[in-house]
């Protein structure tokens, strides 16, 4: 339904040099023949312009027009030849007239039937050209896999190439919007509008005799006219679907989880409490004496139970963080205070593990805005995680400073450090470096609710850490209500 650029080039190329070309040379040659007859014939001065019409023949640069050219400059000549006698007096016997003239026009049609013989076998030969050009692109239109289609700017449909989707059916002068099902056109509509404004749209639809199928539309604006594809893109949609469905039940999964374990997270905390609670009375031996035996299983029982109450919180708070129904309890404290109450508590554990334990806090208080437990839990964290990863004979330092509106933790060891591999994976739930044997003391929610408590501040974590060379994680809190004016040891 369309023709090849290439084709209408050469035909029109063809049709431009044709007739104004033949007229130009033999109009050249009549005038020279008539210059060169008034100036003395042949041998006169304007003699050398019976090559004109063979040289402009060789300007135009087409084989058939330097045999035209040929024939006219030598028709010019004979007539040139004529007429210069004449003028000059000389009269020939009749006879020979004659067949001077008959010569010099029989010249003269010889090259223009040569001329035209030649130029009709070039328009043939461009013809034919043009007509196997044609074909092929038909045949290229028609192996292509989409559904080519021509519209003017309202979007009615001119031409159609290609294979057609099953459930359209195409006709010419119809609507593009009537491919499409009762519920999809207005937005086929909105991509012819948006093709028109900007020049490209693009639209996916259910076509109209086919519920089940999916079809997308781009469209492209050329000037006053449209040209679209047409693809069918049922299976790449069904793929979406699945996709969008195994995401929805992975969503739905998870939340069920985060809900699952915030209850048993409380539900186990009941006996553990008084599990905790009747092992810290036999401890105390409040209630008589008992063999040291007994109160030292008494001790371990206390010890694993405060363990496990521990890990229960830690997924218990991660549940309800994921299920985004954790609530900061803000008050305004003492952050100096909190840390150094947690330095307090973690000190023996420190002492059992061979690990040095320093805090370097301000002198003063430092008045925050903030969950004061949630603010502690990141602090006991941070210890438990740079103890368990400390070797015995290391150290680990606790810095707390203020940075104008933010209060700056810094908690940093001289363990064993992490590769950069576990780097990006530090700070995801359940995500552990390390050995097996320390991955087996805790769940790997330590650094995930530090983090999740720092972005519920409005805060960040971050961790920096060479193998060999310790680690460093830096919370910074936007929380400080009053800034210090400066920062001591």
């Amino acid at each position: 339904m369309t023709e090849s650029p290439p084709a209408r080039t050469t035909s029109a190329t063809a049709r431009a040099a044709g007739l104004p070309a033949i007229l130009t040379i033999v109009g050249l040659g009549l005038v020279a023949a008539v210059a060169a007859s008034a100036t003395g014939g042949v041998a006169g001065p304007f003699g050398v312009w019976c090559l004109a019409p063979v040289a402009a023949a060789a300007v135009m640069g087409r084989t058939d027009r330097l045999a035209l050219g040929a024939a006219v400059s030598l028709g010019a000549a004979g007539l040139a030849a004529i007429g210069g006698l004449t003028l000059r007096g000389i009269v020939l016997h009749p006879a020979y007239e004659a067949v001077l003239g008959v010569l010099a026009l029989a010249t003269i049609i010889l090259g223009l039937a040569a001329g035209l013989v030649v130029m009709q076998r070039s328009v043939g030969l461009d013809a034919r050209r043009r007509r196997l050009s044609e074909a092929r692109l038909r045949q290229a239109l028609h192996d292509q896999p989409h559904l080519l289609l021509a519209m003017d700017e309202a979007g009615r449909i001119s031409g159609a190439w290609g294979p057609v989707p099953a459930g359209v059916e195409v006709r010419e002068g119809a609507l593009v919007t009537e491919l499409a099902a009762a519920g999809f056109r207005e937005q086929v509509a909105s991509a012819i509008a948006e093709a028109r404004r900007s020049g490209a749209g693009e639209a996916a639809f259910a076509p109209a005799g086919a519920a089940d199928g999916w079809m997308v539309l781009d469209l492209r604006r050329r000037g006053p006219r449209m040209v679209a594809g047409l693809r069918d893109a049922r299976a790449a949609h069904a793929r979406e679907v699945e996709i969008e469905q195994a995401r929805n039940e992975a969503e739905a999964q998870n939340a069920f989880k985060s809900r699952f374990l915030a209850n048993m997270s409380h539900e186990l905390r009941t006996p553990l409490n008084a599990i905790m609670g009747f092992s810290d009375i036999m401890r105390q031996r409040l209630f008589g004496p008992i063999s040291d035996r007994y109160a030292e299983y008494a001790d371990l029982i206390h010890e694993s139970g405060g363990h496990l109450l521990d890990l229960i919180n830690d997924v218990l708070d991660m549940s309800k963080i994921e299920a985004e129904r954790f609530e900061l309890a803000l008050e305004p404290f003492d952050a100096k205070d909190a840390v150094a109450g947690v330095l307090r508590l973690m000190r023996g554990q420190a002492e059992r593990a061979g690990v040095q334990l320093r805090g370097v806090l301000p002198r003063e208080a430092l008045e925050v805005v903030a969950d004061r437990r949630a603010l502690k839990q990141i602090v006991l964290n941070l210890i438990s995680n740079a103890l368990k990863f400390t070797p015995r004979g290391g150290s680990v330092t606790v810095s707390l400073l203020s940075d104008g509106r933010n209060l700056e933790l810094v908690v940093a060891d001289t363990g064993v450090g992490i590769g950069p591999e576990d780097l990006q994976r530090l700070g995801r739930p359940y995500e552990q470096a390390g050995e097996a044997t320390q991955k087996a003391a805790g769940t790997g929610l330590g650094l995930s609710l530090v983090r999740s408590f720092a972005e519920l501040h409005g805060g960040a974590m971050t961790i920096e850490s060479r193998l060999g060379e310790g680690a460093a994680v830096t919370v910074r809190l936007p929380v400080v209500e009053t800034p210090l004016a400066a920062n001591t040891p």
